[in-house]
């Protein structure tokens, strides 16, 4: 049988895109592959649950827009089938001076995309907000929430069954072929053939592209964040997230605190480069993924800008003290000991050849593909907005009616 559409990929993104279509177009026949044998088995399944408010974004990028959209529209669909999700609200706090001009900067990026409810705090706003945070000055995010997107990733994936999706599971694409008018998705486990087909490979996102001839760049390469856990009997010291003023000149935000849906704290993460594309712990390497990672003059052009940072997030991943540390300048309370190991996740962070970081979303495609290049956070946030416009694009480039 050769499917309307086939969306590869079962990951919060792959499944509202087939859901999307489903609901929008519910003649098309339309096939969904995951390479594992379940749903949200990478990135989907390890992140930390924050419903992002869309305030980090630059105003006009396609994740400040999606992602302000996509958190109403997650709001409304969580309501809708019953999934609790919790506004406990977001600070970003200021330790030092020299963060202060940042902050402002972040508080009219957050005005310009329509962030509401933005409140400037002192140091004894942010206390009464937060007891034991100390900070000089912080933005306050009341709408900034927390929801376990795993279970909101597995409705998506029910809502697009019941629409007559059929979903391959352990179906891994190694190769994409256009013959005759039809998208070929070759999979050890039986092929797939579909008119068109999306790809939303995340951490593979740039190989399944290469497939039908796409360009290097972006560039996948993994960076691992290792997360600790507050005790429960310290978690009195977190009320809602408490987050740092990003430093445009670092590549990554920093270590921050994030309440959850089970009432656990989750402290971090730090960010490391991972030996394999799946590489959850330090001693998983993969050899191929490895030498790619090396051989990519983005990610040489990346570690010889912020080697020193790179040295000190390596050595927060064999320090607890040292990453507790980093962690203090916001709760001095926290110790060593409130804290035990967490689980960990692997970003699929999307570089180009200067070993720049891809900061917007990315979408491309050749005859009969789409593919999602890059959706990393607030990916969940405004998954169900990229799957709109995703849809939007395929229905424009294949002639869905």
């Amino acid at each position: 049988m050769t499917y309307d559409v086939a969306v590869v990929g079962g990951g919060i993104i792959g499944l509202a895109t087939a859901r999307e279509l489903s609901l929008r177009f519910p003649h098309l026949r339309i096939a969904g592959l995951e390479k594992e044998p379940d749903f949200n088995a990478h990135q989907s399944g390890h992140n930390s649950g924050v419903i992002h408010s869309g305030i980090y974004y630059a105003p006009g990028s396609l994740k400040a827009r999606l992602c302000v959209e996509g958190r109403k529209l997650a709001w409304r669909y969580c309501e809708s089938k019953g999934i609790e999700f919790r506004n406990v609200g977001k600070l970003i706090v200021a330790t030092e001076p020299e963060e202060i001009p940042r902050l402002d900067t972040l508080w009219e990026r957050g005005k310009a995309n329509g962030v509401e409810g933005l409140e400037l705090l002192d140091a004894a706003g942010i206390r009464e907000r937060e007891p034991y945070c100390r900070g000089l000055r912080a933005i306050s995010s009341p709408v900034t929430g927390i929801v376990d997107w795993a279970r909101v990733s597995r409705s998506f994936a029910d809502d697009a069954k019941a629409a007559g999706v059929e979903f391959f599971l352990g179906h891994e694409v190694k190769r994409i072929e256009r013959r005759a008018g039809v998208t070929v998705l070759h999979a050890p486990r039986g092929d797939v053939s579909a008119h068109a087909a999306i790809t939303c490979g995340g951490l593979f996102s740039d190989r399944l592209a290469k497939m039908t001839g796409g360009g290097m760049d972006p560039k996948i390469v993994p960076f691992r964040g290792d997360y600790l856990l507050l005790k429960p009997e310290k978690q009195y010291l977190v009320r809602g997230n408490i987050y740092p003023v990003p430093d445009p000149e670092l590549p990554f935000l920093g270590v921050h605190f994030t309440p959850r849906m089970d009432g656990s704290v989750w402290l971090g993460p730090n960010a490391v480069p991972a030996f394999a594309r799946e590489g959850y712990r330090l001693t998983t390497v993969d050899p191929f993924d490895l030498l790619e990672m090396a051989a990519y003059p983005g990610f040489a052009r990346l570690a010889k800008r912020f080697w020193r940072t790179g040295i000190a997030e390596m050595y927060r991943d064999v320090s607890r003290p040292a990453y507790v540390e980093a962690l203090r300048r916001y709760i001095p309370e926290l110790t060593p000991d409130d804290c035990v190991a967490g689980p960990s996740g692997v970003r699929a962070q999307a570089m180009n050849v200067r070993g720049e970081l891809v900061d917007d979303f990315v979408f491309d495609g050749s005859e009969g593909v789409l593919h999602v290049r890059n959706a990393p956070s607030p990916a969940a946030t405004a998954s169900l907005a990229i799957a709109a416009h995703i849809v939007d694009d395929a229905a424009a480039r294949f002639g869905f009616v």
